[in-house]
């Protein structure tokens, strides 16, 4: 973390990278795409509006983010849905940056997979993390951890939680996520490891370096990656078909979970649930 730098202290940047999936079992099974996602300073909307004739918040526009694509309501501003969030899940004070790192709309059309919220305190210093996943069925759900004193090393942030909610047809549900996520700075780097109780399944990593958001770097991105949207779609389905043809066994999907859970130190603090996970202990 230290060698990567602070987060950016511009409103908005692109990150250029790749996405890489790969299955070890029961088949292997392995792809990787070109991609870029967006950072955005939730408290800095109207700035990151003014970055580029090509880039708009809360309007169409080549390249756009809406606040109405997460917090799920044109009433409310994304801030405030973080915010009420991180107060319900036990964080005594509001974050004072709220960074969110997500797939822009390209042309108006937009799906997020995966979309993660840090929320800095007034020391600067990470004091959650929100972790937002989607299926292809238009369900989400929000994994929303704080950070505990453990959670953090100079590699970055470590953090684990069970799988509540149906994404892929071919893993079932008993599996447990183990986040390493390496906060924005110049890059930014995810890694996903999804494991069942007799181990990894499925590593799933972002990586990208940090580009400003400016009409030349967004056209020329866009010309390189065109159909971004599109092609994260297609590509789910096509690496899907790929799946079933190898012979994996489709996996119903079973009704959907509330749409929040609250986890510190691998284990969840909702009221009325079990902190035991379903995949072995809660600490690695």
């Amino acid at each position: 973390m230290t060698k990567n730098g602070a987060p950016p202290q511009a409103s908005a940047v692109l990150y250029a990278g790749k996405v890489m999936h790969q299955r070890m079992k029961p088949v292997g099974h392995r792809f990787s795409y070109d991609v870029f996602s967006l950072m955005i300073d939730l408290d800095r909307l109207d700035e990151a509006d003014r970055l580029s004739q090509v880039f708009s918040v809360n309007r169409r526009n080549l390249l756009s983010f809406h606040e109405k694509d997460h917090a799920g309501d044109r009433a409310v501003s994304l801030r405030n849905y973080v915010d009420t969030l991180l107060q319900e899940a036990g964080v005594a004070m509001p974050p004072a940056r709220v960074l969110l790192v997500c797939y822009p709309r390209i042309l108006g059309l937009v799906f997020n997979p995966l979309a993660v919220y840090y929320a800095y305190g007034q020391d600067s210093a990470l004091n959650a993390m929100i972790y937002e996943v989607r299926n292809t069925f238009g369900e989400r759900h929000t994994y929303v951890c704080p950070i505990a004193p453990d959670d953090m090393s100079d590699a970055g942030v470590r953090q684990q939680c069970d799988k509540l909610f149906h994404v892929s047809p071919f893993i079932p549900m008993a599996m447990r996520y183990r986040f390493r996520m390496l906060p924005p700075g110049d890059e930014i780097r995810w890694r996903i490891l999804e494991t069942d109780k007799d181990g990894p399944l499925l590593s799933a990593t972002f990586s990208g370096v940090q580009v400003p958001l400016k009409t030349g770097k967004i056209l020329r991105l866009v010309a390189r990656i065109p159909h971004l949207t599109l092609k994260i779609v297609a590509g789910i389905h096509w690496e899907a078909l790929k799946l079933w043809i190898k012979g994996m066994r489709y996996i119903s999907r079973p009704q959907a979970p509330e749409a929040i859970s609250t986890w510190r130190d691998g284990r969840r603090i909702a009221h009325g649930f079990s902190n035991k996970s379903q995949v072995g202990g809660p600490a690695e």
